[in-house]
Protein backbone atom coordinates (compact mmCIF):
# COMPACT_ATOMS: atom_id res chain seq x y z
CA UNK A 1 0.00 0.00 0.00
CA UNK A 2 1.22 3.25 -0.98
CA UNK A 3 2.21 5.96 2.07
CA UNK A 4 -0.30 8.52 2.64
CA UNK A 5 1.73 11.80 3.36
CA UNK A 6 0.84 14.04 6.22
CA UNK A 7 1.97 17.98 6.40
CA UNK A 8 0.22 18.89 10.85
CA UNK A 9 0.72 21.96 11.58
CA UNK A 10 0.15 23.59 15.14
CA UNK A 11 -2.35 26.43 15.35
CA UNK A 12 -0.90 29.81 15.91
CA UNK A 13 -0.17 31.59 19.41
CA UNK A 14 -2.99 32.96 21.39
CA UNK A 15 -2.79 35.05 24.30
CA UNK A 16 -3.55 31.87 26.56
CA UNK A 17 -0.41 30.13 24.87
CA UNK A 18 1.73 33.05 26.04
CA UNK A 19 0.62 32.77 29.24
CA UNK A 20 0.63 29.23 29.61
CA UNK A 21 -2.96 28.80 30.49
CA UNK A 22 -4.55 25.36 29.61
CA UNK A 23 -7.17 25.86 26.57
CA UNK A 24 -8.57 22.12 26.05
CA UNK A 25 -12.08 22.62 24.04
CA UNK A 26 -12.20 26.23 25.15
CA UNK A 27 -12.59 28.46 22.27
CA UNK A 28 -9.68 31.15 22.53
CA UNK A 29 -8.66 33.14 19.13
CA UNK A 30 -5.64 33.67 17.67
CA UNK A 31 -3.54 37.00 18.71
CA UNK A 32 -1.88 39.08 16.65
CA UNK A 33 1.64 36.81 16.30
CA UNK A 34 -0.59 33.93 15.54
CA UNK A 35 -2.56 35.77 12.62
CA UNK A 36 1.22 36.68 11.19
CA UNK A 37 2.56 32.59 11.94
CA UNK A 38 -0.84 31.69 9.84
CA UNK A 39 0.20 33.80 6.78
CA UNK A 40 3.86 32.75 7.36
CA UNK A 41 2.70 29.12 6.57
CA UNK A 42 0.11 29.96 4.36
CA UNK A 43 3.55 31.44 1.83
CA UNK A 44 5.46 28.49 3.11
CA UNK A 45 2.98 25.65 1.79
CA UNK A 46 1.67 27.59 -0.96
CA UNK A 47 3.74 25.64 -3.54
CA UNK A 48 2.43 22.13 -2.60
CA UNK A 49 -0.34 20.13 -3.62
CA UNK A 50 -2.62 18.54 -1.12
CA UNK A 51 -5.38 16.09 -1.53
CA UNK A 52 -7.70 17.22 1.37
CA UNK A 53 -6.88 19.58 4.30
CA UNK A 54 -8.52 18.45 8.05
CA UNK A 55 -8.69 20.93 10.63
CA UNK A 56 -9.51 20.97 14.41
CA UNK A 57 -13.07 23.09 14.52
CA UNK A 58 -11.92 25.55 17.09
CA UNK A 59 -11.52 29.36 16.37
CA UNK A 60 -7.51 29.32 16.69
CA UNK A 61 -7.01 26.01 14.45
CA UNK A 62 -9.76 27.17 11.68
CA UNK A 63 -8.04 30.80 11.82
CA UNK A 64 -4.66 28.93 11.26
CA UNK A 65 -6.04 26.32 8.19
CA UNK A 66 -7.98 28.87 6.49
CA UNK A 67 -4.70 31.19 5.05
CA UNK A 68 -3.54 28.33 4.30
CA UNK A 69 -6.23 26.39 2.29
CA UNK A 70 -6.62 29.97 0.31
CA UNK A 71 -2.95 29.95 -0.53
CA UNK A 72 -3.67 26.07 -1.49
CA UNK A 73 -6.69 26.48 -3.51
CA UNK A 74 -8.26 23.90 -1.64
CA UNK A 75 -11.51 24.24 1.37
CA UNK A 76 -10.38 23.71 5.08
CA UNK A 77 -12.72 21.21 6.48
CA UNK A 78 -13.57 21.41 9.70
CA UNK A 79 -12.94 17.99 11.80
CA UNK A 80 -13.97 17.98 15.56
CA UNK A 81 -12.43 14.64 16.07
CA UNK A 82 -8.45 16.84 15.97
CA UNK A 83 -10.03 19.05 18.78
CA UNK A 84 -7.50 19.43 21.47
CA UNK A 85 -7.80 17.30 24.84
CA UNK A 86 -10.28 18.20 26.97
CA UNK A 87 -8.57 19.16 30.35
CA UNK A 88 -12.09 18.76 32.32
CA UNK A 89 -12.42 21.39 35.81
CA UNK A 90 -8.86 22.64 34.69
CA UNK A 91 -9.33 24.49 31.13
CA UNK A 92 -8.67 28.03 31.75
CA UNK A 93 -6.18 27.55 34.64
CA UNK A 94 -2.41 28.31 34.35
CA UNK A 95 0.22 25.44 35.44
CA UNK A 96 0.81 27.39 38.39
CA UNK A 97 -3.18 27.82 39.18
CA UNK A 98 -3.35 24.24 38.67
CA UNK A 99 -1.28 23.33 40.94
CA UNK A 100 -2.32 25.58 43.91
CA UNK A 101 -5.92 24.48 43.26
CA UNK A 102 -5.42 20.90 42.89
CA UNK A 103 -2.09 19.84 44.26
CA UNK A 104 -3.12 16.36 44.88
CA UNK A 105 -3.02 15.75 41.19
CA UNK A 106 0.30 16.97 40.38
CA UNK A 107 1.92 13.77 40.28
CA UNK A 108 -0.57 12.05 38.01
CA UNK A 109 -0.60 14.96 35.98
CA UNK A 110 3.22 15.38 35.76
CA UNK A 111 3.51 11.33 34.95
CA UNK A 112 0.72 11.84 32.31
CA UNK A 113 -1.11 8.79 33.86
CA UNK A 114 -3.21 7.27 31.27
CA UNK A 115 -6.30 6.97 33.77
CA UNK A 116 -6.24 10.57 34.80
CA UNK A 117 -9.24 13.04 33.47
CA UNK A 118 -8.74 16.11 34.63
CA UNK A 119 -11.57 15.60 37.22
CA UNK A 120 -14.16 15.65 33.99
CA UNK A 121 -11.78 15.50 31.08
CA UNK A 122 -10.39 13.32 28.51
CA UNK A 123 -8.11 10.37 29.55
CA UNK A 124 -5.19 9.96 27.69
CA UNK A 125 -6.32 6.46 25.74
CA UNK A 126 -10.02 8.23 24.87
CA UNK A 127 -8.13 11.12 23.30
CA UNK A 128 -5.40 9.34 21.50
CA UNK A 129 -8.09 7.35 19.86
CA UNK A 130 -10.26 9.94 18.50
CA UNK A 131 -7.51 11.71 17.35
CA UNK A 132 -5.35 8.51 15.31
CA UNK A 133 -8.28 7.92 14.21
CA UNK A 134 -8.79 10.97 12.00
CA UNK A 135 -5.17 10.11 10.57
CA UNK A 136 -5.69 6.10 9.88
CA UNK A 137 -8.98 7.16 8.08
CA UNK A 138 -7.24 9.44 5.77
CA UNK A 139 -4.75 7.50 5.24
CA UNK A 140 -7.19 4.86 3.88
CA UNK A 141 -9.49 7.33 2.06
CA UNK A 142 -6.35 9.30 -0.11
CA UNK A 143 -3.04 6.20 0.05
CA UNK A 144 -0.19 7.78 -1.59
CA UNK A 145 -1.86 10.91 -1.51
CA UNK A 146 -0.77 14.00 0.51
CA UNK A 147 -2.88 15.64 3.33
CA UNK A 148 -2.92 18.75 5.70
CA UNK A 149 -3.83 18.55 9.49
CA UNK A 150 -4.08 21.81 11.89
CA UNK A 151 -4.35 20.96 14.86
CA UNK A 152 -2.91 21.48 18.53
CA UNK A 153 -0.12 20.46 20.50
CA UNK A 154 -1.53 17.59 23.02
CA UNK A 155 -2.72 16.42 19.44
CA UNK A 156 0.87 16.05 18.19
CA UNK A 157 2.28 15.37 21.82
CA UNK A 158 0.48 12.08 20.85
CA UNK A 159 1.53 11.98 17.30
CA UNK A 160 5.13 12.22 17.64
CA UNK A 161 4.83 9.44 20.33
CA UNK A 162 2.42 6.89 18.02
CA UNK A 163 4.88 7.29 15.09
CA UNK A 164 8.08 6.66 17.23
CA UNK A 165 6.63 3.68 19.17
CA UNK A 166 6.46 5.49 22.34
CA UNK A 167 4.17 5.24 25.21
CA UNK A 168 1.72 7.99 26.10
CA UNK A 169 2.42 8.30 29.61
CA UNK A 170 5.99 9.75 30.86
CA UNK A 171 7.06 13.64 30.54
CA UNK A 172 6.99 15.65 26.71
CA UNK A 173 10.98 15.66 25.70
CA UNK A 174 10.38 17.25 22.31
CA UNK A 175 9.23 21.05 21.19
CA UNK A 176 5.75 21.75 19.58
CA UNK A 177 6.09 25.20 18.83
CA UNK A 178 2.77 27.10 17.57
CA UNK A 179 2.81 27.07 13.67
CA UNK A 180 5.35 24.48 13.63
CA UNK A 181 5.37 22.22 10.67
CA UNK A 182 5.64 18.45 11.31
CA UNK A 183 5.71 15.67 8.78
CA UNK A 184 5.22 12.20 8.82
CA UNK A 185 3.63 9.19 6.80
CA UNK A 186 1.12 6.24 7.32
CA UNK A 187 1.13 3.13 5.35
CA UNK A 188 -0.81 -0.06 6.29
CA UNK A 189 -1.65 1.37 9.73
CA UNK A 190 2.25 2.19 10.21
CA UNK A 191 3.34 5.63 11.22
CA UNK A 192 6.64 6.99 10.36
CA UNK A 193 8.00 10.35 11.73
CA UNK A 194 9.58 13.14 8.76
CA UNK A 195 10.03 15.91 9.35
CA UNK A 196 9.36 17.28 13.29
CA UNK A 197 8.78 21.08 14.47
CA UNK A 198 10.68 22.91 11.91
CA UNK A 199 10.03 27.02 11.87
CA UNK A 200 12.28 28.17 9.65
CA UNK A 201 8.99 29.87 7.85
CA UNK A 202 8.51 32.08 11.19
CA UNK A 203 11.33 34.36 11.16
CA UNK A 204 9.81 36.58 8.71
CA UNK A 205 6.55 36.68 10.65
CA UNK A 206 8.03 38.12 13.35
CA UNK A 207 8.76 41.44 11.73
CA UNK A 208 5.15 41.64 11.04
CA UNK A 209 3.46 42.40 14.63
CA UNK A 210 4.66 45.75 16.15
CA UNK A 211 6.97 45.50 18.98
Amino acid sequence: MSATRFCIVRHGETAWNAARRMQGHLDIPLNATGHAQARAVARHLAGEAFDAVLSSDLARAMATATPVARALGIEARPEPRLRERHYGVMQGLTHDEVMMHFPADGPRIRMRDPAYDFRGGETLPDFAGRITAVVDEAARAHPGGRVLLVCHGGVLDVFYRKALGRGLSGPRDFPIPNAGINRLEVAGGRWRLVEWAYCGHLEESLDEVPG
